[in-house]
């Protein structure tokens, strides 16, 4: 008989019960700190400062495009090295309300980074990008496609010139 066909299988009695003690109290803080800021503008969470990103590829260009809302043309960066773009971005907020019986102050900070691979053969000085209305729309024209060049090949008689000289006076000294 398996001992697991023992343990009960409800809710208060799974066998998440008999997990380590730590594991267990470390999910129990998890927990309650999701609890805890649930409702509130995620300050760490990377998921949130990520724009959304379209990429579309007609047949002269690729077309990327990202939601910044807030972001002008200062807050912002597009890099290419090495086939990849790279479009950058922070975002600060100072907010100040000053009201008789209280004074608010709240600042707020966020970065992002995305980076998207490009094909072989884009020149980065054909990218154009552009900002408004808080959309960045890059604009990589394609390459021209890969023409095949065909390699002649040679056929070399045994002997002739292959290896190094010493190989050459060796054969004449087997004669």
């Amino acid at each position: 008989m398996d001992l697991k066909s023992l343990i009960p299988l409800g809710r208060e009695h799974s066998p998440s019960r008999f997990v380590d003690p730590l594991i267990r109290l470390q999910r129990e803080i998890d927990r309650l700190f999701d609890d805890f800021t649930q409702g509130w503008p995620a300050t760490g969470r990377t998921q949130e400062l990520m724009p959304s990103m379209d990429v579309v590829e007609t047949e002269n260009e690729i077309e990327i495009t990202a939601e910044l809302p807030g972001l002008e043309e200062k807050d912002v960066q597009v890099n290419v090295v090495d086939n990849v773009l790279t479009i950058k971005g922070e975002k600060k907020s100072e907010k100040e309300e000053t009201d008789k019986n209280y004074r608010m102050f709240e600042r707020s900070y966020g970065s992002f980074s995305r980076r998207l691979e490009l094909p072989n053969g884009v020149n980065p000085d054909d990218i154009k990008a552009r900002l408004a209305n808080g959309v960045l729309k890059v604009t990589v024209p394609k390459p021209p496609p890969a023409q095949a060049k065909k390699v002649e090949v040679k056929t070399v008689p045994i002997g002739a010139g292959t290896g190094s000289g010493n190989e050459a006076r060796m054969r004449s000294q087997l004669k």
